[in-house]
């Protein structure tokens, strides 16, 4: 390793010695494949890199369901201004639940998802992952996309008041007034930002 990093500094060509040993998760993907990945990020979800190449970005998500939901999630910003960041819920190889930062540049900004680069930070260190039920995560995912409770529960097939309720127990649970206390109390960030989707 030490040849290597003195190969860079005589060379002065750092690119792949940032890629491989920056301090935050940087990983390419073509069309959700993750294609390779530094150290970081398989660090950040226990894998090793080689485990990680090639395979489905969806096994770093709660659940497929969860993939499903927020897959497409930024493609239109990407499209228009080629930069996208959101916070979101990944999990580890373990199974534990983490809040992540995610930024993404596409390099065919045309179709985003076909070929990408993201980086990936592990916020749990500021934000402790705070469980939520399969039905709760669809409420605040609905919210955060500026649904009323009336049109989520046209969504859901639920009642009005039963979305009202779940709303109301979300609230409580963070210990916040509205949506927007929500959403900080989620990210601390505008709800634009905060991903919080459907599955268990």
């Amino acid at each position: 390793m030490k040849t290597r990093i003195d190969d860079a500094y005589r060379s002065g060509e750092f690119a792949e010695l940032a890629y491989a040993y920056a301090p935050v998760g940087l990983v390419i993907t073509e069309n959700r494949v993750i294609r390779d990945c530094n150290r970081a990020f398989a660090e950040m979800f226990e894998y090793g890199v080689e485990e990680l190449r090639n395979q489905v970005f969806a096994m770093l998500y709660p659940t497929d369901e969860e993939f499903v939901n927020i897959r497409d999630r930024g493609v239109r910003q990407l499209r228009e201004t080629n930069t996208y960041w959101d916070e979101r819920i990944m999990a580890k190889k373990s199974g534990t639940l983490f809040w992540c930062r995610v930024r993404g540049h596409s390099f065919t900004p045309e179709e985003p998802l076909m070929r990408a680069v993201w980086s990936f930070a592990d916020l749990s260190e500021t934000r402790p992952y705070i469980p939520l039920t399969r039905r709760e995560r669809e409420i605040i995912s609905h919210l955060s996309d500026g649904l009323t409770s009336k049109e989520i529960a046209i969504k859901l097939e639920l009642s009005h008041r039963t979305v009202e309720v779940y709303r109301a127990k979300l609230l409580k649970k963070f210990g916040v007034s509205n949506s927007s206390g929500l959403f900080h109390s989620l990210g601390g960030i505008g709800s634009d930002h905060v991903v919080s989707r459907s599955g268990e």
